[in-house]
């Protein structure tokens, strides 16, 4: 793994909290930050590798439920595993809604936070597998040439050649050309491959793709 521990953040104003859970994220090879507010988590630089935030719901002068929509506003996506008191289930409901992974109530079981860190840190790595997937593909597309841009949402339309040369005003001949360098330059062996594609980057939509 190397590079690539994953980091299990943990935001919490009561130290022999931060230091139990540090603990115990340590006796499971994880590496664990701890921070005392939100405002040391934001300052902090946060490595390129997954992971996952353990975050208590009643913050000094704030909630955990403000701080997580904060991170969503600031693109911050890393997944909450949120810590709650008793009186805090209304509000943890609202945060699983905004995409929380999991609350647990204290006191919780050591195995019960672990699963959820785990699930937090998989969601994450797929999230990042994503992410860059998606930045290659936007990568590939934006070196097609502008005809061949124009081509690719028709294929994903599922329009014939005739019909494209049509609407294009070209020979089929030529479409048949630009079909080709379309599925060789984004790498997609069949036209089902080529709508995966075009539906993760948003091209399924019969709206011309911006002009480059």
């Amino acid at each position: 793994m190397g590079m690539e521990t994953p980091i299990v953040f943990v935001v919490d104003d009561d130290q022999s909290m931060r230091e139990a859970l540090q603990d115990l994220v340590a006796s499971v090879g994880l590496e664990a930050r701890v921070f005392a507010s939100p405002e040391d988590f934001l300052r902090a630089k946060r490595p390129e590798v997954p992971g996952c935030l353990v975050l208590d719901m009643r913050l000094p002068g704030s909630s955990g439920l403000a701080f997580q929509q904060d991170l969503s506003r600031a693109g911050i996506n890393v997944p909450i595993v949120f810590i709650t008191g008793h009186g805090d289930i209304p509000m943890s409901v609202r945060a699983i809604k905004a995409g929380a992974i999991d609350f647990l109530t204290k006191p919780f079981r050591h195995q019960e936070l672990l699963d959820a860190i785990n699930a937090g840190i998989e969601r994450d790595r797929a999230q990042r597998k994503e992410s860059t997937h998606v930045a290659e593909l936007r990568r590939r597309f934006d070196e097609l040439t502008p005809r061949e841009r124009e081509i690719m949402p028709l294929l994903i339309l599922g329009r014939l050649n005739k019909q494209i040369a049509g609407e294009l005003g070209v020979s089929e001949a030529t479409v048949k050309v630009h079909r080709g360098q379309v599925m060789r330059k984004m790498g997609a062996r069949t036209l089902p491959e080529l709508l995966r594609m075009g539906d993760r980057l948003g091209l399924s939509t019969p709206a011309k793709p911006p002009a480059a």
